[in-house]
């Protein structure tokens, strides 16, 4: 007995108790009748090779957390900041390159210094109306999945879908641009390291990913300090550049050529197509926006307020941010140069700071949040994994946590990808940004229209404004999408044909998972006695030994009849058969042996139709049996001589699997001595 009440009588009549037992042991505690909980040792490894990878894995990813510690895995306002801002705070990084490139390339270089300004403050009223949509996301959707709810809730399956794909896009995309761009900045500040930015790239996604296999809470931990640094830095450098500008004239540091011949231009020629088209390269400010929407089930009670203040914070910030910065680069003339390599916000800081330790020190923290910034979709890629996979349309597995409570398989998956695009892009931010706007802008629109319909739908207080918001939100982000897809083909229709790509994909595996439910289901009405069926067994055999012998055994307790077990030797040898024969009858008496001779050295198809001549031998007047096929199998004490053994048996189990009225039963022999 393991655990329970057993009733007690005492000396007196009447005098009975009951005592409750409780199992004395450390794998596992008493948690009601008939019902155990498995402690950590009951998991753990029980083989020197296991608990040695245990041991390993301990070290860098953290001891294994049971699910009722997951509440203290839970993120605070601070902590969430760090984790889900980091992406948008970190695109002000290169948001405002982004937007003088677009008028130089369109040869209007003056509008870079006219017109970028103004252009700036129009992508922030935009990233107020998106923040806003997603702050009602966070209320009304708390269980997280950001637009792929709301598009499920508003407009069905086909077009949350196309949601959960632009959002895969665009978190794979996040990491690969920040890392990228990170690594642009280290360049910046030293340009040896230029060659090799693709290898420090991947090293750098590596070790994040690693931070976050260990939680998410410590990830938060890890990460929250680069964070609050560059922030703290970042105003300080736009508070004196600003001061220098208005109280002492600052027009920036020497002029090149090329400044010169911008300065010189007017913005006269500038259409509204150059317009949309430095609009649309600088929103690439918005990206990770929608990224606490995605995971406010991560959040401290109350998930919702929580989530919903910490991202209206976030948008502040990044609105002051970027509308500073674009302010500077506007006033000090600054214009990015490639060879060598000198982002804007380099130049910028440069500029402010001088070639000082604070230079340095800025470009550091620059690029720690964007190599962080990457840390935003390791936080929101698996949870949106999670719930694409509760609702089966990827495999299921991505919704089971790892030892440390944490989407692990979707980590995984999502490091392998952005690794993958940072050697295709060659670690270069401009090469990866027209991938990037597409999917975000996409999803930005079908939340937008969704959120529309939610209010026509639900009409609660305050909707109608509310509805223009999210209304103009949808139409501008629409644009963009349209404006963002023309410009930058053909690289961006990659992404047009992706995400039919990968929602055929999840359609797919949802038909899958469909299916077998269907093929699986059991009717409520359908009550099964005890009542069961004649059961023959047969059991393969190439011999007689330890492993042969102990699957006899088992076979014997499976058979409903002893008539109903034999065994079966498949062999190409006749001399070898005689002998097992007259071997077998001596030392295994009671179990019939069928030699099944093979002239044409098979082994499986002889085998196989043999059952199926036992099978139409069989009265047709009586329920067909269940045949039991057991298999001895060999397990070899060590992982690099398995590949010797069980070759034949796998090639039968293989042939037997979805054999009508057919149970495969595998009995392992596994050798214990040296």
């Amino acid at each position: 007995m393991i655990g329970g009440r057993r009733p007690i009588s005492g000396r007196k009549p009447g005098d009975k108790r009951v005592r409750v037992e409780r199992p004395h042991t450390p794998y596992f505690r008493y948690t009601g009748p008939g019902q155990l909980t498995a402690k950590a040792a009951a998991s753990a490894p029980t083989t020197p090779s296991g608990r040695l990878f245990a041991r390993v894995k301990a070290l860098f990813i953290g001891r294994p957390l049971a699910n009722e510690e997951e509440a203290g895995e839970r993120l605070s306002k601070k902590k969430a900041l760090a984790i889900f801002s980091s992406d948008a705070i970190s695109s002000s990084a290169y948001a405002t390159e982004e937007i003088i490139l677009a008028f130089l390339l369109a040869g209007v270089g003056g509008a870079a210094f006219d017109l970028s300004i103004e252009v700036s403050i129009a992508i922030a009223v935009l990233l107020a109306i998106v923040a806003f949509s997603y702050r009602q996301v966070c209320i009304a959707y708390p269980t997280g999945g950001g637009s792929y709810s709301v598009s499920k809730a508003n407009f069905g399956r086909l077009a949350s879908l196309v949601a959960a794909s632009a959002l895969m896009i665009d978190y794979t995309l996040t990491v690969a641009v920040s890392t990228s761009s990170a690594v642009e900045q280290i360049a910046s500040a030293v340009p040896a390291l230029d060659p090799v930015r693709v290898q420090i790239g991947v090293i750098a996604i590596g070790i994040i990913l690693v931070g976050n296999l260990r939680g998410v809470r410590e990830a938060g931990s890890i990460f929250a300090i680069p964070t609050y640094l560059f922030l703290g830095s970042a105003f300080l450098m736009i508070a004196m550049g600003v001061f220098r500008i208005v109280a002492q004239g600052d027009t920036g540091p020497t002029p090149s050529p090329e400044v010169i011949k911008a300065t010189t231009e007017t913005a006269k020629s500038v259409g509204i197509l150059i317009l949309l088209r430095a609009f649309a390269s600088g929103a690439v400010a918005l990206t990770g926006t929608e990224a606490i929407a995605t995971g406010v089930p991560a959040f401290q009670p109350p998930e919702p307020r929580n989530a919903a203040r910490t991202l209206m914070t976030m948008a502040v910030i990044l609105g002051v941010l970027f509308v500073g910065i674009t302010f500077l680069a506007a006033n000090f003339h600054i214009l990015p140069i490639e060879e060598p390599k000198q982002t804007v916000i380099a130049q910028i800081s440069r500029h402010v700071y001088g070639d000082t330790v604070g230079f340095y020190l800025f470009q550091a923290f620059t690029a720690l949040l964007l190599f962080l910034a990457a840390n935003t979709s390791f936080a929101a890629f698996p949870r949106l994994s999670a719930v694409l996979a509760e609702d089966g349309f990827i495999p299921r597995q991505f919704a089971f946590r790892g030892d440390r409570l944490a989407f692990s398989q979707g980590i995984l998956l999502l490091g392998a990808c952005a690794a993958t695009l940072v050697v295709i892009g060659g670690g270069s931010t401009h090469a990866l940004i027209p991938l990037y706007a597409v999917g975000v802008f996409i999803d930005f629109t079908i939340s937008q229209a969704g959120m529309v319909r939610h209010w026509l739908s639900t009409k609660e207080q305050g909707w109608r404004y509310r509805i223009v918001i999210n209304a103009v939100g949808c139409v501008l982000t629409a644009v963009i999408a349209i404006v963002v897809t023309t410009v930058k083909a053909p690289t961006s229709l990659v992404v047009i044909v992706l995400i039919p790509t990968l929602v055929s994909a999840m359609l797919f595996v949802r038909r899958q998972y469909d299916g077998q439910a269907e093929e699986l289901h059991v009717r409520d009405d359908m009550v099964f006695d005890r009542t069961r069926r004649d059961q023959r067994v047969v059991i393969p055999v190439n011999g007689i030994n330890r492993s042969v012998v102990q699957a006899v055994i088992f076979g014997r307790t499976l058979a409903t009849d002893p008539s109903m077990l034999q065994a079966v030797f498949v062999t190409t040898d006749p001399e070898e058969a005689n002998a097992l024969r007259e071997r077998w009858d001596r030392q295994l008496p009671g179990v019939p042996l069928v030699i099944v001779e093979s002239p044409y050295r098979a082994i499986v198809g002889p085998m196989v139709t043999y059952l199926d001549v036992l099978d139409r031998a069989w009265p047709p007047d009586r329920e067909a049996p269940t045949t039991i096929v057991v298999l001895p199998e060999y397990v070899a004490k060590h992982w690099w001589d398995r590949l010797l053994y069980n070759q034949s048996a796998k090639r039968l189990k293989a042939a037997l699997v979805g054999r009508e009225h057919t149970v495969i039963a595998n009995v392992p022999y596994r050798r214990t001595g040296s």
